[in-house]
């Protein structure tokens, strides 16, 4: 049953290929920058519009420093319980990159800002709820659909909305790229922390009085080996001092410094480990204070129990579409480490590329179509046991 389902999506999508595709490049044309609020809405009206046409109810949320996001569910609820695809519009690139960076197709490659990370995943929700209302599969699990334009900054204006919406889903998909040309999907990605260091020194003429002074960047220099010490490669922590400031004039001794810390890390046991240590740190010299703010953003997304029983169902589709899927663990965060926190998730189910953040950003063409019958099949899988129901006369 799987295998003949598989063929009728994919048959349904290469007929309409060159719709899809011009979709995407609507999309990627569509400049969205995390931090410009405005450039948001557009992309935002054309998805709206787009799962209104396929029967949903969608309702867009501004956000008050970024574009909000928008969620969707369908007007007539199907199902016992609900499954949740959570994307992302907002991209690194600044606007009018596109003019250095056009969308183009060479050698079954498209090419162009924000098309690998992630407006191909975003395509491929569209179409794959196209392709399964096509051919009548039926869904158990109700699809409800959230978009936010704060990812690539930390989602920090939607995440509470991800946790309240993953708190009662069953499973959540998430539209991230997946890893490597392999497409390697992802079933954990480290936890992610970010902390500010603030030292207080006191002023002195470097000079006249210098031992009238105490170095906030000596203090801070101090610090820096104390945070290097944390790293324990082989469990996966990493402790990055990535900017540090401080100090007024060669000839004054420092009263302020500063440090920006990125922590990484494979599970919550380390993540609450690490992080209690730097919030912990105490001034080694006499005559300058520190504070310190921050902690873990992203949790990590851990190996759990219910994680994997979903990567062996993509595991078991993917067979039945002589599809060998891999899964692999990301350095970098998403929402689907918000997620996991609560239910099932599986990530990296977006469209097979390369150049995340980069300058030859592309997707391979005929993966768009590979990847969208994946997720519309897994849609339509309640679990590993279940086959999928399809109407006879749409098939």
């Amino acid at each position: 049953m799987e295998t003949s389902v598989a063929r009728h999506i994919d048959q349904y999508l290469k007929k309409h290929q060159k719709e899809m595709i011009a979709f995407l490049k609507r999309l990627v044309a569509c400049e969205t920058p995390s931090k410009n609020k405005s450039s948001q809405q557009q992309i935002l009206k054309i998805l709206e519009d787009s799962l209104s046409e396929l029967g949903f109810y969608t309702l867009l949320f501004p956000g008050k420093r970024t574009g909000g996001y928008l969620f969707a569910r369908p007007l007539v609820k199907e199902g016992k319980g609900i499954q949740l695809m959570v994307g992302h519009c907002d991209t690194v690139w600044k606007l009018n990159t596109i003019e250095s960076m056009p969308i183009k197709e060479v050698n079954g490659k498209i090419a162009g800002p924000g098309i690998f990370d992630m407006k191909a995943g975003i395509t491929q929700m569209i179409f794959a709820l196209k392709s399964l209302r096509n051919i009548g599969a039926k869904m158990d699990l109700c699809p409800v659909i959230l978009i936010n334009s704060d990812e690539e900054i930390g989602s920090f204006e939607s995440t509470m909305a991800i946790k309240r919406v993953a708190k009662i889903a069953k499973r959540a998909f998430i539209l991230e790229p997946p890893l490597g040309f392999e497409g390697k999907l992802k079933t954990a990605r480290k936890g992610i922390g970010k902390f500010v260091i603030r030292v207080l020194g006191k002023p002195a003429h470097a000079g006249l009085n210098p031992g009238e002074g105490v170095s906030a960047i000596v203090e801070l220099s101090y610090q820096i080996q104390n945070l290097f010490q944390l790293n324990d490669f082989e469990k996966g922590i990493t402790v990055n001092v990535g900017m540090i400031e401080g100090g007024s004039s060669a000839n004054v001794i420092a009263e302020e410094s500063q440090a920006v810390v990125d922590v990484r890390v494979y599970n919550l046991e380390d993540a609450r480990e690490v992080e209690k240590k730097i919030l912990n740190l105490r001034p080694k010299h006499k005559g300058t204070s520190i504070a310190i703010e921050g902690g873990f953003g992203r949790p990590p997304m851990e190996r759990t129990e219910r994680n994997q029983k979903l990567w062996k169902l993509a595991k078991k589709i993917g067979s039945s579409m002589e599809l060998n899927l891999e899964e692999t663990t990301a350095g970098g965060g998403s929402d689907g480490n918000t997620t996991s926190l609560y239910t099932a998730t599986l990530d990296g189910l977006g469209t097979v590329g390369d150049g995340a953040h980069a300058r030859h950003e592309f997707i391979f063409r005929e993966k768009l179509i590979e990847r969208t019958t994946l997720l519309a099949m897994l849609l339509a899988n309640e679990d590993i046991e279940q086959e999928i129901i399809v109407s006879p006369q749409k098939a």
